[in-house]
C-alpha cells in the first residue's frame, strides 16, 4: 500500500494562478486526475492526498468534487479562512465531507507572525474539534515562528510541508536543522518528505545534493513521522514524476521492508485518517 501524501490539480486560470511565471511555463495548463491516475500507476502508487493550491472555498470544493468522482484521491486538505468568525460554521458544513482531511493556509506568503495571531491560532484550535488536520507550509526562516506556534497545540496533527522548504540551491542547512530537530520534539507533528527538487537550481541536482537534508529529517523524526509526497505537478519544474520518486525509495534502501511501507503509504493512512482505506 503506498500513497502520495501531497499532490495538487488545478484548471489553469492566468489571474488566479499568477504565482506560476514564465519560468514556470510548463505548470501553465490544466493538471487533473485522468493526467495523474495513469503516473501513479505505473508507479504502483494506490491512492493520493489533494492538497489545495489556491486560497478559496471554490478550492476546497473542486477538489472534493474530484475526490468524490475518483477513488484514488484518498483525502483532501482544503482551504478555508481560519481567522473568520465563522470558521466554526464553516468547518461544521463541511464536516459532512468524508474526504476532507485538513486544512492549510500558505503561510510562506504571509508576514512575520501570522501564525501567531489571535485570530488564526482561534482557527487552529477548532481543527480538533472536526478532527481535522493541518499543513504547515513555511520558507525554512520562518521555522522558528513554526516551533512556538506549535508549541500552543499540544493535541493538534500538524505536518510540515516539503521539509520546511530550505535552500538546497545554495546549501543552506545549519540553520533550517536547528529549528527541524526543534519541531520533532513535538510528537504531534510530521514531515513531508516532498518538494526537494523544486529548492535546486531547476532540473541541475544530483541525489547528493538531498542526502544531507534528509539524513536531518528522518534523524529527528523517525520513520514513524515521515510522509512521501510527490508535489506533482509542481515537481515537473525540475523533474518527473520517477525522478522525485527515486529520490526518496533510494534513500530508505538501508531500512527495512516494514519502515519502507510506514515512509511509503501508513504513516499517511494514520495522520490523515484514512480509514476508509484500509478495508479496500
Amino acid at each position: 500500500m503506498k500513497i502520495d501524501a501531497h499532490q495538487h490539480f488545478w484548471q489553469f486560470n492566468p489571474q488566479r494562478d499568477a504565482w506560476i511565471n514564465e519560468e514556470m511555463a510548463v505548470l501553465k495548463r490544466d493538471f487533473l486526475p485522468e493526467d495523474l491516475q495513469p503516473i501513479l500507476k505505473t508507479n504502483n502508487i494506490d491512492g493520493c492526498i489533494a492538497v489545495q493550491a489556491d486560497q478559496s472555498e471554490k478550492e476546497t470544493e473542486f477538489l472534493l468534487g474530484l475526490a468524490k468522482d475518483n477513488s484514488f484521491i484518498k483525502g483532501v486538505v482544503g482551504w478555508l479562512d481560519l481567522c473568520s468568525d465563522t470558521i466554526d460554521e464553516r468547518l461544521a458544513y463541511y464536516s459532512k465531507y468524508e474526504k476532507l482531511k485538513g486544512l492549510r493556509h500558505i503561510v510562506q506568503a504571509e508576514p512575520a507572525g501570522f501564525m501567531l495571531r489571535k485570530d488564526f491560532q482561534r482557527g487552529i484550535k477548532a481543527l480538533e474539534k472536526y478532527n481535522l488536520t493541518y499543513d504547515i507550509l513555511v520558507h525554512y526562516n520562518q521555522l522558528e515562528e513554526v516551533v512556538e506556534f506549535v508549541r500552543e497545540f499540544p493535541n493538534q496533527k500538524f505536518v510540515l510541508d516539503h521539509i520546511g522548504k530550505p535552500s538546497i540551491k545554495v546549501g543552506e542547512i545549519d540553520t533550517w536543522k536547528i529549528q527541524i530537530e526543534a519541531l520533532a520534539t513535538f510528537p504531534n507533528v510530521y514531515c513531508k518528505a516532498s518538494g526537494l527538487v523544486t529548492e535546486t537550481s531547476f532540473n541541475n541536482w544530483s541525489y547528493t545534493d538531498f542526502v544531507p537534508y534528509l539524513e536531518v529529517v528522518f534523524n529527528s523524526f523517525g520513520v514513524d513521522r515521515v510522509l512521501f509526497g510527490s508535489d506533482w505537478p509542481v515537481c515537473l519544474l525540475s523533474g518527473n514524476y520517477e525522478k522525485v520518486l527515486a529520490i526518496i525509495e533510494r534513500y530508505i534502501l538501508k531500512f527495512s521492508v516494514t519502515e519502507k511501507e510506514l515512509i511509503m503509504g501508513k504513516n499517511a493512512v494514520a495522520f490523515y485518517n484514512l480509514k476508509y482505506y484500509k478495508n479496500e
